[in-house]
């Protein structure tokens, strides 16, 4: 073990009250950051600001991303951003035969710690990374597709509010059992107790595998990553072929914090694949690795679930997400928060909704009755009103991040009648960025050629407005999309007391995470780490939830030592 530079002392100087606060918030769902989401507040106290940032990014372009790591067998890369540009970045290729057992060296050390320490190595990984934000956000922008402001919150702040959550709940729940000996003492009458000296400690399974996305790569890794890392495995991380980056960097972070505090900087790697290598499956089988953690399409997921029998296995797959709309008393409220749902960064958010379920008589509003038909024209001039304007599209679109989005978004206009058309915008700073509005389908819920449309998910700027005979009917639909299919989020519109109350009962039921009414500022598609969950781990979308005890609770075994008194 490296001597340390940081020592535990200093680490609880700096982030025991951060920790603290954490455990507090995950009790009291409140609203709490520790990392500012604004760009303005960066540029102080050591973080980058806005120009060092872009700089930083800029550095790393067309270069070798050294790590230093074992079993470096050669290099290898390809991303190319979204918007255009080849990144040009080459990172050490892993001979896993030689990773891997330089991987578990440390574990020991590492689970001596205690989870107090281990917690607070965490944090400060993640001080870093914040510190770092600007950075990271160019990073995720220029692999994932999304707009910058988008990437700078959602793959900087809000995903390292989603690694700090990890941490708490991996702490709280190490911490159940109480640390170091307690003493056992059993009556036995008039002769002398039966006494006993018992230790617990809490120990890692092994090697954690985290196979990272292409859309978010640090909002989806960190919770995986922090939580296993906190619970005293080693991980090795894979990111998407196309969105390396923004994981790279965060393993080169967590390697030198590591190293600082007197830790194996081995505890934390990467792995990158040849250009059609395929290592996620190679990796996910072979027998150090004991727990994997997934976000992606449901194929691979299930195939995960299936053959990786030696491993705790964590996904978050796909869904058909649902919206209900019975009656509202904000028309243009809904409307409005519809429409941004629907368009934020091109819809390829695992919550972006889907299918519109709307009763073909119609539903009542604040404005009177509006027909199925009338509902739909007016959520298309919505959403063709919120990216009229081109500038104001590219900030909430971003780019399509693959040529699989644009086929789908081009197939699904063939589906049923068209209500709102795609179009191509155009970004002037990134000519070659693919950036496509929504297009809304409309479909009768009740033709067999449609049900196969809207029954199956069609991940991008897709969604259908299902016509259906009733609200009842709607809730039927809604069960069985859940129960068959899966869903990340169900959002519902009624000013109806008895139709809440039916929906709430189908989401309990079926375990969907529900939304009702939302007009304002907040979207279906969102959700505030310390507060939401994110996923239940109760349908087929996904078979964990982001976060909660169940998340990190299986990552570690409490180990019993007895002693004779």
């Amino acid at each position: 073990m490296a001597t340390a530079q940081l020592t535990t002392d200093r680490l609880a100087e700096k982030h025991r009250s951060t920790l603290d606060q954490a455990l507090s918030t995950i009790r009291t769902r409140a609203y709490w950051s520790p990392y500012p989401e604004h760009p303005k507040a960066y540029g102080s106290d050591g973080s980058l600001d806005a120009a060092a940032g872009l700089a930083a990014h800029q550095s790393a372009l067309n270069t070798r991303f050294e790590l230093d790591q074992p079993g470096t067998d050669g290099w290898t890369g390809g991303e190319t951003s979204p918007y255009g540009p080849s990144l040009g970045i080459e990172y050490p290729h892993a001979d896993l035969d030689v990773l891997l057992p330089a991987m578990r060296a440390g574990m020991g050390a590492w689970r001596d710690a205690g989870a107090e320490t281990r917690a607070l190595v965490c944090l400060e990984i993640l001080a870093r990374i914040s510190a770092r934000t600007h950075e990271f956000a160019h990073a995720v922008m220029h692999t994932s597709g999304q707009a910058f402001m988008m990437a700078f919150q959602a793959g900087g702040p809000h995903a390292q509010d989603r690694g700090l959550e990890a941490v708490a709940y991996a702490y709280e729940e190490q911490t159940r059992t109480p640390a170091g000996r307690a003493g056992w003492s059993k009556p036995q009458g008039k002769r002398d107790p039966l006494e006993l000296s018992k230790e617990f400690t809490p120990v890692g399974r092994g090697i954690a595998l985290v196979i990272g996305c292409n859309t978010f790569p640090t909002w989806n890794g960190y919770p995986g990553l922090f939580a296993s890392l906190a619970t005293g495995n080693p991980v090795l991380v894979k990111p998407h072929p196309r969105a390396v980056l923004p994981l790279a960097l965060t393993v080169k972070v967590a390697r030198e914090v590591l190293a600082e505090a007197g830790f194996d900087p081995n505890l934390v790697a990467l792995a990158v694949e040849r250009p059609g290598e395929g290592i996620a499956k190679t990796l996910a089988v072979r027998p150090e690795i004991r727990i994997i953690d997934y976000t992606g399409s449901t194929a691979f997921g299930d195939w995960l679930e299936d053959n990786a029998r030696q491993a705790q296995v964590y996904t978050e797959k796909a869904g058909v997400n649902t919206v209900v709309v019975d009656s509202t008393d904000d028309y243009k409220g809904m409307l409005a928060n519809l429409a941004f749902s629907l368009s934020l960064y091109s819809g390829q958010m695992c919550t972006t909704p889907q299918n519109l379920l709307i009763p073909r008589d119609g539903i009542t509003t604040d404005q009177g009755p509006k027909s199925y038909d009338e509902v739909v024209a007016d959520l298309a001039a919505a959403v063709g009103g919120l990216l009229g304007d081109d500038a104001r599209a590219n900030g909430l679109l971003g780019a399509l991040v693959n040529p699989d989005v644009k086929a789908r978004l081009e197939a699904a206009a063939g589906l049923g009648e068209v209500a709102l058309a795609s179009r191509e915008v155009v970004n002037p700073e990134y000519p070659d960025a693919v950036v496509r509005t929504p297009v809304i389908v409309k479909l009768d819920g009740s033709k067999p050629d449609a049900q196969a449309a809207y029954f199956s998910e069609c991940f991008g700027p897709v969604s259908f407005a299902v016509s259906v005979d009733s609200t009842a009917d709607a809730l039927e639909l809604l069960r069985r999309t859940v129960r068959e299919k899966g869903a990340m989020t169900v959002g519902a519109y009624t000013t109806s007391a008895d139709t809440e109350l039916a929906v709430e009962e189908v989401c309990l039921e079926e375990s969907a995470q529900l939304s009702l009414n939302l007009t304002g500022g907040v979207y279906v598609n969102q959700t505030a780490a310390f507060s939401d969950f994110h996923g239940s781990g109760g349908n087929p979308a996904a078979n964990a939830a982001l976060c909660d005890g169940a998340f990190v609770s299986n990552r570690f075994r409490v180990v019993e030592v007895r002693r004779q008194a």
